[in-house]
């Protein structure tokens, strides 16, 4: 039985990897412990728990819900995520109609910035991420799995919370986390896709168990499902540039050499780096 335990009204865990969360009040077991924040609760292991202290900064109400006063929304996020970015008016109502509405043509290519966003960051490339949050979340911003996962890149409250996500179901914030942990399985794993998707849905202990993918039918329809997905969209890039290519009109007799360009393979998610 959890005992429940009273918590001043803004209180902050300090945690071994060095973040913080804010919390309202807390419970706690033998082994861990309960969270409970302005937008639900964590779920945190108590060992990994270093303090609680008091939060001195006074809270700052919530302004009514119009859509320029939501700026705050996007600075949960706690993962590489620049400040200096010059603020865009219509930001606030495009994230507001991604969680309301994700079905929506507008909502899509709002998402599709965020995704390109945090991909350019991690050095990912955005189609690769888009079919991960296909396979996990089918583009769902509050889906939530039998497991526990929350969001788009349907994080765990624990990786969440190591990753510094206040909120796993603001869209932004978990992409952004969602995405620097998939970089960091490739990175973890020399750039194999099949052995970082693996790790992303099963763990990367399993990984480490089975020296590879593991034996589950779920995982295996999983990495299957993303790289058919990352592969057609490959594909069907390559057919638009060569019909582009093919319409384009081409100059009578040149006195240059034209070297013929070599067909991309459509393999590799990881970007390369800048020179």
């Amino acid at each position: 039985m959890l005992a429940q335990l009273s918590a001043f009204a803004g209180q902050i865990a300090v945690l071994r990897n060095g973040f913080s969360i804010h919390f309202d009040r807390k419970e706690q077991s033998a082994n861990s412990t309960r969270l409970f924040t302005a937008t639900g609760y964590l779920d945190i292991a108590s060992d990994q728990i270093t303090s609680f202290e008091e939060d001195e900064t006074s809270p700052v109400p919530e302004p009514p819900s119009v859509a320029p006063p939501a700026q705050p929304l996007p600075t949960q996020s706690l993962v590489n995520k620049p400040s200096a970015k010059p603020p865009v008016p219509a930001q606030p109502a495009a994230i507001n109609k991604l969680t309301a509405s994700p079905a929506t043509a507008t909502t899509a290519f709002d998402l599709d910035q965020v995704v390109r966003e945090a991909s350019a960051r991690n050095r990912l490339d955005p189609d690769f991420v888009s079919s991960v949050i296909r396979a996990e979340s089918n583009f769902k911003p509050h889906a939530v799995s039998k497991k526990g996962a929350q969001g788009l890149m349907q994080l765990m409250p624990a990786t969440a919370a190591q990753l510094g996500v206040a909120d796993p179901f603001d869209p932004r914030a978990n992409v952004e986390a969602g995405t620097a942990h998939l970089s960091a399985l490739l990175d973890r794993y020399h750039n194999d896709p099949i052995k970082a998707l693996a790790a992303y849905n099963a763990g990367a202990h399993r990984v480490k168990q089975y020296n590879g993918v593991p034996p589950y039918r779920e995982t295996r329809a999983y990495v299957s499902k993303i790289v058919r997905d990352f592969n057609a969209k490959k594909r069907a890039q390559m057919k638009a540039a060569a019909a582009t290519n093919a319409s384009t009109p081409v100059k009578a007799a040149s006195p240059k050499l034209v070297k013929k360009a070599k067909p991309q393979q459509a393999s590799v998610p990881k970007s390369a780096s800048p020179a």
